[in-house]
This record gives C-alpha cells, sequence and structure tokens, in this order.
C-alpha cells in the first residue's frame, strides 16, 4: 500500500514547521506528501495563530525544497480559483517539482471560510456545476497540442482561444485527484476525469460502501475500475507504548478512545490492525493525516510500523 503524509496547515502553522515535516517525510520513504486546501481552522475557538498556508503557495515551496515525494491537495475547493488560473498555477508547479505534483479538486464545502475571507459561496447545486466545467477546462488546456488553441463555454465558464500554456511537466497531465461521499455526481465525475477516487475519514466498511457507486459509474461509462487508486484518508496517532499514544493523542486535542475508535491509532500493533483492514477493503493507498506538525518522531514511529 502506497503511504503518503496529509497535514491541515489551517489549523495554525508555519511553511518552515511543514518543509521540515515533509523533509523527514522524504527522508523516512513516505510516497508523498499532501495538504488540505483551506483558510480557516475548524474545531474549537482558538485563533489558529500563526494563521493558514495558501496550498498552492506552500506547494511550490515543497517541489523545490524536496526531490521524490508527490506532492499534491486533498483537496482544492473550485471556489477558491478560477480554473484557468489553477490549470496555469498547478502546471507550473509540476515543472517547479519536475513532474510530481498531483491536483485533489472538489466542489467545496467550508461556508465560514469563505465568509471569512469574501470568497463567493454558491448553492451546493451551483458548486457541482462549476466542479464539472472546470474539471472539462482543465482537462482540455493540458490535453491541447502544441500550436492549438482551447476554447470552451460553458454556464459559469466561458475560455475562448487560450494558448494552454504554460504545459504541465507530466503527460499527458498531472493526476487528478476526486473523493468525498456524493452518491450521484461525484461517481460520475470521477469514472470522467479522476486517476484516483479519495474517501476521506471512513471505516473500512464505509469506505468500501463509498466507492461501491464509483464503481458502477465506471462500469457504465465502460471504464475499468481497476485504472482508478482507491485511496483513504485517516488520522494517524500511533506509539511505540500506550503512554507515547496517550501523548500524541493529547497532543492534537483528542480523547485516546475516541481516537481508537474513529483514526489509525493507540499502539503500534492496533494501528498496522487498522491499515489491514483497509487494504482488505481494497485500498491501495493511504494518507496518514498528521495533525502534529512538530511531531517529527512519530513520523518514525509510523515509517517504521510500515517497514518502509
Amino acid at each position: 500500500m502506497d503511504a503518503r503524509i496529509f497535514i491541515e496547515p489551517q489549523q495554525g502553522t508555519t511553511y518552515s514547521e511543514v518543509v521540515g515535516l515533509a523533509q523527514r517525510a522524504e527522508e523516512l520513504g513516505f510516497e508523498g506528501f499532501f495538504t488540505s486546501d483551506h483558510y480557516l481552522k475548524m474545531g474549537d475557538h482558538v485563533s489558529g495563530l500563526p494563521g493558514p498556508l495558501d496550498a498552492w503557495i506552500t506547494l511550490a515551496g515543497l517541489a523545490r525544497d524536496t526531490e521524490q515525494l508527490r506532492l499534491g491537495t486533498l483537496v482544492s475547493p473550485i471556489t477558491f480559483r478560477h480554473p484557468g488560473q489553477l490549470a496555469i498555477q498547478v502546471a507550473q508547479v509540476d515543472e517547479m517539482s519536475q513532474g510530481r505534483i498531483e491536483l485533489g479538486l472538489g466542489a467545496g464545502w467550508f461556508e465560514s471560510e469563505h465568509k471569512a475571507y469574501g470568497i463567493a459561496f454558491p448553492p451546493i447545486a451551483e458548486r457541482f456545476d462549476r466542479f464539472s466545467e472546470a474539471l472539462d477546462i482543465i482537462a482540455g488546456l493540458w490535453a491541447t497540442a502544441e500550436a492549438d488553441t482551447f476554447s470552451y463555454e460553458g454556464e459559469f465558464y466561458t475560455v475562448t482561444d487560450s494558448p494552454a500554456l504554460p504545459r504541465p511537466w507530466q503527460r499527458p497531465a498531472p493526476p487528478i485527484i476526486i473523493g468525498g461521499r456524493g452518491k450521484r455526481r461525484t461517481p460520475a465525475l470521477a469514472a470522467l476525469h479522476a486517476r484516483e477516487f479519495n474517501v476521506p475519514f471512513a471505516s473500512p466498511i464505509e469506505w468500501s460502501e463509498i466507492c461501491a457507486p464509483v464503481v458502477e459509474a465506471c462500469e457504465a461509462k465502460e471504464r475499468d475500475p481497476e485504472t482508478l487508486v482507491w485511496s483513504a484518508a485517516q488520522v494517524v496517532a500511533m506509539g511505540t507504548t500506550e503512554a507515547e499514544f496517550s501523548r500524541r493523542a493529547e497532543a492534537i486535542g483528542r480523547e485516546a478512545s475516541e481516537l481508537r475508535q474513529n483514526g489509525i491509532a493507540g499502539t503500534v500493533e492496533e494501528g498496522l490492525e487498522k491499515i489491514e483492514a483497509y487494504r482488505e477493503a481494497g485500498c491501495t493507498r493511504m494518507y496518514f493525516q498528521v495533525l502534529d506538525v512538530k511531531d517529527l518522531d512519530h513520523l518514525g514511529v509510523l515509517a517504521a510500523a510500515l517497514d518502509l
């Protein structure tokens, strides 16, 4: 199973802390390092100082400060950026990383962060319409041949005679990741556009149930479901001893019993048992959500457990 690290910088961190964690992940042999794309802290009412990081500025830095890690978002809301602008940003960071970028993209869901920074937050049906058009545009721009132009006319976005520059380093294009729990539009979009389908924060049984409509959508479009990477994202807190695990749970503000139930948590043996349950359900890639970015030793425990 591919092992990637997944962070939540909106909870309050700095680039210096993030790059330290990413470089440690690379040293230990993790396959990828991914960030959420949010502008407001979730949870309690603490301020979230020193503040959120912009995901694509962060990834541009990591593209230059790492050498092997796959890098990307879980996931960028289409409400934050025009699809043409996002296609340029991702292509540029892909070149900066020499082809290590992946784009996780979604319709957006966290209304409070939009209000906090003056970003429009349309009703859910419109967000999905915009999401669908954005996927068409980004895929179309990246697929445009040299010396050709790309045009698109939608309800919300119109692109006219675009030179589709810059082109991504990866050909035909950086992988697109789509995920979530939607039962109709999300599976259809994943079957059409995604190289990977991701389900965050679900038990192995729930994970399998959420993936089932995507399998059906692939079959309806005559696409082999095996051409998709099937991934999960789950918070991780593991220790070589019970005391070490309890300390890590406390550091991220979670009750040990709750974390054991809802995450990959506990002693190393307990964590490996949960990971195996995802593998048996069909998951081939795991994003381990690390909430304490200063705890570099935690990555060592996880890497040793996974035998990286």
